[in-house]
């Protein structure tokens, strides 16, 4: 049989091929009936639009560039997960561009780089608020998720609350507090202001109650790193201590060292993580769970509403992280 053509789906739906088109593109200047008229009658035609002419018609890559540190952690895995469904409901493939450095980053960042042939951007983590202030981004649909900057659509986590509600629940606890915390870069253009929420609302909250951190650490991103951050921190622990990682991973290292060191969790010692990461709960690993995969749709959607045609002032969606107990800090 042939396969069915953009004219028969428009034929079928007694509509003209500019709205079969229209639809397909996600375009807001399409009455919700005839959508719904025409994506039935895609799906019963089983109609897949030809990629390579819907580019050449439309004057469209229909392709999203998605700069973003690295790919190989459990949390950037999740954002592109979240990302990859929205612009696949779309119809729009994904370019992931990972920036190692800074060099790579102003590379992309040329005029005529591979990143900047897509229709849109987004930008993850990164305290990128420089390069928005000294307009140094083109002209093309922009937008920002696990990072905020001014006169940008940006989706991100309120770590610093995330952070307060660590400190409340550490300084409820008897004993010691301890923390670990991620390090990051001293440039202050290529840094995620991330981890530096989490402390600070962590810290307020602490002095809120009237406790005092006794002891922390830092530890790169990286497991075998937070295992000996992990070590260097209970060698000089007093017990019972409660420990807050500002990330799974360097949660993770603790339980490790802890279970070497035959500690008992919920009595000598209690861990807080950060993330929530799909392996938490099978280890039993009290966190603040945020929600990756929403935060990252939401995104998507800013830019898709750009790309339909949205002009209007930038918005900002902010998502809060919850508290989850699990063994880790003793409870069930």
């Amino acid at each position: 049989m042939q396969k069915p053509t953009i004219q028969d789906v428009a034929r079928r739906a007694g509509v003209g091929v500019g709205t079969v088109s229209r639809v397909l593109n996600n375009h807001a200047a399409v009455r919700d009936t005839t959508r719904q008229t025409v994506l039935g009658v895609i799906r019963d035609l089983d109609y897949t639009p030809n990629p390579h002419a819907r580019r050449i018609a439309g004057g469209k890559s229909y392709t999203i560039s998605v700069l973003l540190p690295v790919v190989t952690t459990e949390f950037y895995v999740r954002l592109l997960n979240g990302l990859e469904a929205a612009f696949q409901e779309a119809r729009y493939d994904v370019a992931i561009f990972p920036l190692l450095d800074r060099a790579r980053l102003e590379r992309y960042l040329g005029s005529h780089t591979l990143a900047y042939q897509a229709d849109g951007l987004v930008m993850a983590t990164y305290n990128l608020t420089g390069m928005f202030s000294e307009n140094r981004l083109r002209d093309q649909p922009t937008v920002l998720v696990d990072a905020y900057a001014e006169g940008v659509d940006c989706a991100r986590m309120d770590n610093h609350l995330g952070g307060v509600l660590a400190g409340q629940f550490a300084a409820q606890q008897p004993g010691f507090i301890y923390a670990i915390w991620v390090e990051t870069e001293l440039d202050q253009m290529f840094t995620s202001r991330v981890f530096e929420e989490r402390r600070s609302g962590f810290l307020q909250s602490l002095a809120a109650a009237g406790r005092a951190l006794v002891g922390e650490s830092l530890s790169s991103f990286d497991a075998q790193a937070a295992r000996t951050a992990a070590g260097q921190l209970l060698d000089h622990a007093q017990f019972p201590a409660t420990v807050f990682a500002s990330a799974d991973l360097l949660a993770g290292g603790l339980l490790d060292e802890a279970a070497a060191r035959g500690l008992v969790l919920g009595r000598d010692l209690k861990v807080l993580g950060f993330d929530d990461q799909p392996w938490a709960q099978a280890r039993g690993l009290s966190t603040l769970h945020q929600p990756v995969e929403a935060m990252a749709y939401e995104a998507a959607t800013l830019l898709l509403s750009r790309l339909s045609g949205y002009s209007g002032p930038p918005r900002v969606r902010t998502f809060e992280p919850r508290l989850v107990l699990r063994a880790s800090t003793g409870d069930m």
